[in-house]
């Protein structure tokens, strides 16, 4: 059974999507997608994105060699956010870091 599409994006056309590395499950990015960027990606099987910034659809390793093979992907209980299990080429933020997630605000609790 197909999983219907038009329930992702019944409150906004533009959803986040967080990328988690398929075994270690370390929180790689997070990004945004529409409609189309999840066809993409169902279609591929790389990760698609829709830029907003740059108010494009992108997908993620299309520049860099660093694409992210969509090994999952399930939504959350509201159905409008989604995750994606990923096996990564390389580095996932365009810093060269692993992961987006490396800027510490605050470690333990005051």
């Amino acid at each position: 059974m197909a999983f219907d599409l038009n329930l992702l994006f019944q409150k906004s056309e533009l959803i986040p999507v967080i990328i988690q590395e398929a075994d270690t499950l370390e929180v790689l990015m997070l990004g945004f997608t529409n409609r189309r960027a999840v066809e993409l990606t169902l279609e591929t099987g790389t990760a698609w994105f829709w830029s907003r910034s740059r108010r494009e659809l992108w997908n993620k390793g299309g520049t860099s060699g660093n694409f992210l093979h969509v090994k999952k992907i399930v939504t959350d209980c509201d159905t409008d956010t989604l995750l994606y299990l990923c096996k990564p080429d390389g580095p996932a933020c365009h810093t060269g870091n692993r992961t987006c997630f490396f800027n510490t605000i605050m470690e333990g609790m005051p």
